[in-house]
């Protein structure tokens, strides 16, 4: 999967440093790389583990609505998966040929995965998972009441955490 192999540029967003600086780290063999042509590239798996696990508010809030769908997956897998699968669908077409694409497919392949795995996705706090909820397909499986009622309590929980 080309999502796999990072570009040094890619690398270092990821891991909040500038390009230069993965470049340096590259050649000091700090990090471990592959040339394609006269490109460094980086396996996704050796940049994961370093990079900072603090999600930011909108990557938080995406986790909490995820873990509300979770419950919902839990309760009643086949309507649930079912509405994604038609979000995919409806992605495919809205995202063809866009950097989206590679993670509406992504997502297919998951929603056919045991349940236990999709679950583990939904909850992780892995660059990979962090990327997926970006794209997810499961809008539309909570009410707008939930929805509402999770942003609150997210909201009160970030206050909390973040009071100055």
């Amino acid at each position: 999967m080309s999502s796999e192999l990072l570009t040094t540029g890619q690398a270092a967003e990821l891991l909040g440093l500038s390009r230069q600086r993965v470049v340096d780290l590259c050649e000091r063999g700090q990090l471990p790389f592959s040339k394609v042509g006269a490109h460094r590239r980086l396996r996704r798996s050796d940049i994961e583990p370093l990079v900072r696990r603090a999600l930011d508010r909108n990557q938080e809030r995406s986790l909490w609505l995820h873990r509300v769908v979770v419950g919902r997956l839990t309760m009643d897998p086949v309507a649930t998966l079912a509405k994604a699968r038609r979000n995919i669908t409806t992605m495919r077409r809205a995202h063809h040929q866009s950097s989206a694409e590679s993670w509406i497919e992504e997502w297919s392949r998951l929603l056919d995965r045991p349940l236990d795995t999709l679950l583990d996705i939904l909850t992780a706090r892995s660059v990979r998972a962090l990327e997926l909820r970006q794209n997810s397909p499961f809008a539309g499986v909570l009410s707008e009441e939930e929805r509402q009622a999770t942003r609150t309590t997210f909201r009160e929980h970030w206050q909390d955490e973040h009071a100055a």
